[in-house]
């Protein structure tokens, strides 16, 4: 909602929006990288049959 927002009233300022975007981002990928042995280990432990 707040990227579109930005987009709304400020549509000619796309260094701040891929600014903002790129921030956005890094959060995400950050903790994902911390934690990622336990995401695969969760995956499969969920996947195995038997």
């Amino acid at each position: 909602q707040r990227l579109a927002t930005m987009v709304g009233s400020r549509g000619q300022d796309w260094h701040l929006l891929t600014a903002g975007a790129f921030v956005a981002m890094i959060v995400p990928l950050l903790v994902f990288f911390s934690l990622q042995r336990y995401f695969v280990e969760g995956l499969m432990a969920g996947s195995v049959k038997g």
